[in-house]
């Protein structure tokens, strides 16, 4: 955080010294030195030792370098824009990256006219000739000279910082084969040495999640002030450099960079930690990137016609016996509910509310009487049901001459008497007083006359 503050005071200076200060530190100096003296011997990889070896070391030093460069850079772009911006304000919108737009300030200058300033080589074409367009009518005035000779002053320092990056990246790209020799298998040596030196080394790369490494490197695209609701995804990543991406076809190109960081990752952290210095593993793993982007171009196999299972002309197992047949008699559709479901053409059904409203009775009444002439026959179920619920609630019905009532009175307790013989004694007139049950009752009801006494009714 305390860096970052520096850098944004930084950027209130007028004096260029206290803005850029990477080029003057001995660190800088020195490793610049090491590696244009190392491209000039050249190196062979057979004769590396390890981590202790110096040249190690000085890939390690180039990473950092790299990153600190790229800093750099930024701080110098908008010191550059923070000054250009008087006397064309419209730039910094057209033109994105600092290098060009570096290049683009240093060759219009003061020049108000641009058709007179030949910008080819430096942008695209479509880009040169909005900023002609925009210049004509920009409401910039002149910059001041100087103003106008630091600006130029900073536009070839982040010029030279941006060759002295290329150098270093071939150094580095050089030495990627001993470095990453997994990560090189896959990507090839220029993009590995690129994804990092954006990352700022090999261990910094191995912390870094797949779907991040998938945008090292990519840029805003630029649509020469165009509409920018497309510019939603960065462009021009380094993982869309390799070899893999660019013969992929255009619709597989999404999955062929998602798979190629995830691969990519897995390598980086095998080297960082020296599993495979053959980069057998890195070759593994670009195998099977390759195979699975010729199973995704494969076509679909085709609909196999599936042919009819052959008919069975054996007579089928179907359950018989005396539960089935109660089955089958317990849900059977009566005769009566068969005429209810039809209809006699050109009479209409009587329905239960009338008016066709309500359930109709169908073919039900319709032989002029006007009643019906078919009776719902007793179930054999209902029927043997019934029958053993009698059994069980009155017995079997037999009565013998012996049978006995029991009449509990208030008077002489319990009595034994015979129905038979009682009703033979009234017959023959003979008056007596009996308590009898709800039995008795019954059958000398119609030869007694009721008599109300203090507790209940006596017949004589």
């Amino acid at each position: 955080m305390e860096e970052d503050l520096d850098d944004i005071e930084a950027l209130k200076y007028d004096d260029l010294d206290h803005v850029s200060k990477l080029q003057k530190t001995q660190r800088y100096i020195d490793i610049m030195q090491k590696v244009e003296s190392a491209l000039e011997k050249g190196s062979d990889v057979s004769k590396h030792g390890g981590v202790d070896d110096p040249e190690y070391k000085l890939v390690v030093d180039c990473t950092t370098l790299l990153l600190d460069i790229e800093n750099e850079i930024i701080i110098l772009g908008n010191f550059i824009r923070d000054k250009y911006r008087l006397k064309f304000p419209e730039l910094e919108s057209l033109v994105h990256d600092p290098i060009d737009y570096a290049r683009v300030v240093k060759k219009i200058g003061n020049e108000v006219d641009l058709t007179l300033v030949d910008l080819q080589g430096l942008v695209p074409s479509a880009i040169i000739m909005v900023v002609s367009l925009t210049a004509s009518t920009t409401s910039g005035k002149p910059l001041v000279a100087e103003d106008l000779h630091k600006t130029v002053e900073a536009c070839d320092m982040a010029i030279t910082l941006d060759s002295a990056k290329k150098k270093v990246l071939d150094f580095v790209q050089s030495r990627m084969a001993y470095i990453a020799p997994n990560l090189s298998a896959i990507v090839g040596s220029a993009v590995a040495a690129k994804l990092m030196a954006a990352a700022g080394g090999l261990s910094a790369l191995t912390e870094r999640p797949a779907c991040n490494i998938k945008f090292l490197g990519a840029k805003r695209k630029n649509l020469a002030g165009f509409s920018t609701m497309t510019c939603q995804f960065p462009v021009g990543s380094y993982i869309e450099q390799t070899e893999i991406f660019q013969s992929t076809p255009p619709a597989l190109r999404t999955c062929v960079s998602r798979l190629l960081a995830s691969k990519s990752t897995l390598a980086a952290r095998v080297d960082s930690a020296g599993g495979d210095a053959t980069g057998g593993l890195g070759s593994a793993l670009r195998e099977e990137i390759l195979k699975k982007i010729d199973k995704w171009q494969q076509p679909s196999p085709a609909k196999q016609v599936k042919p009819l299972p052959v008919p069975c002309t054996e007579p089928k197992k179907k359950r018989g016996g005396r539960r089935l047949r109660k089955m089958k008699e317990r849900y059977a559709v009566t005769d009566m509910r068969k005429l209810a479901n039809r209809v006699q053409f050109g009479v209409p059904e009587v329905s239960s509310l009338g008016d066709g409203l309500g359930e109709g009775y169908g073919m039900l009444g319709q032989a002029g009487s006007g009643k019906l002439r078919v009776s719902a026959g007793q179930n054999k179920l209902t029927a043997k049901i019934a029958k053993k619920i009698k059994e069980r609630s009155f017995g079997s019905g037999a009565t013998s001459g012996l049978t006995s009532s029991l009449a509990f009175t208030s008077v002489q307790g319990i009595e034994l008497s015979n129905p038979e013989a009682l009703a033979n004694q009234l017959g023959s007139g003979t008056q007596s007083t009996y308590f009898c049950d709800t039995g008795t009752f019954s059958k000398i009801k119609r030869h007694c006359k009721p008599m109300q006494c203090n507790r209940e009714k006596i017949y004589e």
